[in-house]
């Protein structure tokens, strides 16, 4: 699905006034029913990241930290069961995982000698059951999944759908008898930063030259693009030549603006490849 920027900036602005809850989405997709469902909650997660990131600093001073524990240990005193620290975040309008993690932190500082390190505490966050204390190892699983854009379970799903797509990019890739090599062949050549296949021999896509696809299992928008050709597309393109770049569930189209230095951008596996002399349709 691609979308031009002021159709973007349309479902974006939406989200501006709604918590980021399942309901919300149902809402969004009622709102703009042309829209798939995938497209839809990739924007409706990378939005609410970016406002995460920009209200992070608030949630991690010492008096709201302190004022969220002691919120916590209030609520959990009149009533266990209740979801606590759900509520909490959402009154905040702070992601529920994130939220969890917090009050982790803090309740193993006040009742251990020393606070573990960063990989147990993210291991109790994978499984509550874990956590020396079964009121707080409830409260921090009704966070982990009722939260649909942070925690170890949407990691989880969004590692999972990334991987699907490059099965799918590897499949289409060999249905079309075309010779590549993975980014596991490519590690172990020696590269550092790979893309997810190369193709040892180059194809053509719209007129473009093409040595190398890269499968993004998200929707591309200005902020994600912007640090994808950074960190990653350039240094591409500079090793390996032009190539391609596959937003599985759509970008803004005002993006594909480098056609013409050697990044091409796709929404979907493209139909038109040329080959040796001949099309592979």
């Amino acid at each position: 699905m691609i979308l031009t920027k002021a159709q973007y900036d349309e479902i974006a602005q939406c989200l501006v006034s709604v918590p980021p809850t399942r309901q919300s989405l149902r809402k969004l997709k009622q709102r703009f029913p042309s829209q798939s469902q995938a497209t839809l909650l990739s924007i409706f997660s990378q939005e609410y990241q970016k406002h995460i990131k920009r209200t992070h600093a608030k949630h991690h001073t010492s008096e709201a930290i302190e004022s969220y524990y002691r919120r916590y240990l209030n609520g959990v005193a009149k009533n266990g069961a209740a979801p606590v620290l759900l509520e909490l975040a959402n009154e905040v309008d702070y992601a529920p995982s994130l939220m969890a993690r917090i009050i982790l932190e803090r309740f193993l500082q006040e009742h251990a000698e020393t606070l573990p390190c960063k990989s147990v505490i993210n291991s109790m966050l994978r499984d509550p059951s874990q956590i020396p204390d079964g009121v707080l190892a409830n409260q921090v699983y009704q966070c982990i999944v009722n939260d649909c854009c942070y925690g170890p379970l949407v990691d989880c799903i969004k590692h999972a759908i990334g991987h699907e797509h490059e099965v799918l990019l590897r499949d289409l890739l060999l249905e079309r008898n075309l010779s590549f090599l993975g980014e596991g062949q490519l590690r172990a050549k020696g590269y550092d930063k790979t893309p997810d296949f190369i193709l040892q021999v180059p194809v053509a896509v719209e007129g473009h030259i093409i040595h190398w696809i890269e499968s993004k299992a998200s929707f591309g928008d200005e902020c994600s693009h912007h640090d994808y050709l950074h960190d990653q597309f350039w240094s591409y393109w500079n090793r390996f030549g032009p190539g391609l770049v596959i937003y599985w569930y759509g970008f803004i189209q005002e993006l594909d603006c480098n056609r013409e230095r050697g990044i091409l951008l796709k929404a979907s596996f493209p139909t038109d490849i040329v080959t040796l002399g001949h099309s592979v349709a």
